[in-house]
């Protein structure tokens, strides 16, 4: 069988179990298209390993890559398309995973500011959307792939309430939204409606000037222009800039800061903040706790608190 043909069985496999794969089937058929039209059993090793490093320096995209591949080739030995797999058996050193960044109060103001610089080479609704965007992502910490597939059907403006459906775990949530967020979405909903409805009320919430959804790289793209014109470059110590989902991580972290600045117990809201950001275990939560200096205050003040009530008993 050719690469492309084993690569459609298993990505109909893999979706008949539920899984969307859609990152996965786009990487598979990139690798396909770099093998040529190859039958499965004559891609090298050395053919995969070019693959796998890609262009330019070596990233946290060869682990992607590999992990992707190490599922397809356990799938075609199974299934007796192929004897063996081409993957190195060895792992290369790869660069330490980017620290997320937690923007402060001001950089996400000049971000949202910076959106009007998208008047400029992009359609007209691009500048106010986009804006819309950034304050959906901080103001709900949801996922930019999750924000991207809501619908005008996901967004309750009356309950102020949002439907995430089949997120990364493929699961359904409703995220609650505050008052400042829903009037913003409710200006967005009523600019969206100006443009193509291609599904009804189905249509995507984020969409280009004909009515097609947004895709993540014209996202990012547009983010990369944001964030330059805002003025917030590379942390010291960093080699990236900092990304667009560290919008989530600073709206988890934020929210940290609040409760504990308003004497919550931070551990008990923990579970409450999991279910919010769509986490699966309290784990993934919890890295959240990583102490960013105005976290670290806060929790300096919270056991100063308790340190004088103490002694006050004593």
């Amino acid at each position: 069988m050719t690469l492309t043909e084993v690569i459609d069985a298993y990505l109909t496999r893999q979706r008949s179990l539920g899984m969307r794969f859609e990152s996965a089937g786009q990487l598979l058929h990139q690798f396909s298209r770099a093998m040529g039209s190859s039958k499965i059993g004559e891609v090298t090793p050395e053919a995969v390993a070019d693959f796998l490093r890609g262009k330019g320096a070596l990233s946290a995209t060869w682990l992607l890559r590999y992990k992707v591949l190490t599922g397809f080739y356990r799938f075609a030995i199974g299934r007796g398309y192929v004897g063996c797999s081409p993957l190195p058996r060895t792992l290369p050193k790869l660069p330490a995973q980017q620290t997320p960044y937690v923007y402060s109060t001001e950089e996400l103001h000049r971000l949202v500011e910076a959106t009007t610089s998208l008047r400029v080479g992009h359609s007209p609704q691009v500048p106010a959307m986009f804006r819309t965007l950034l304050l959906l992502l901080y103001g709900s910490g949801m996922r930019i792939s999750e924000a991207l597939h809501l619908t005008l059907k996901d967004v309750d403006l009356t309950e102020q309430v949002i439907t995430v459906r089949d997120s990364k775990f493929f699961k359904t949530r409703l995220v609650p939204i505050g008052p400042k967020l829903t009037r913003e979405l409710a200006d967005h909903i009523e600019r969206r409606h100006q443009l193509p409805m291609r599904c009804g009320s189905a249509s995507s919430l984020f969409t280009t000037r004909d009515g097609r959804g947004w895709c993540y790289p014209r996202v990012i793209s547009l983010f990369q222009h944001v964030r330059r014109v805002a003025g917030i470059n590379c942390p010291i110590g960093e080699l990236r800039p900092p990304r667009l989902h560290d919008i989530r991580h600073t709206a988890a972290v934020h929210r940290l800061i609040a409760w504990y600045r308003a004497g919550q117990d931070v551990q008990r809201l923990l579970p409450q903040l999991a279910t919010y950001l769509g986490h699966i275990n309290i784990r993934s939560t919890q890295r959240y706790l990583q102490m960013t200096p105005d976290l670290l205050q806060a929790a300096s003040h919270r056991f100063a608190q308790y340190a004088m009530e103490a002694d006050h008993e004593a």
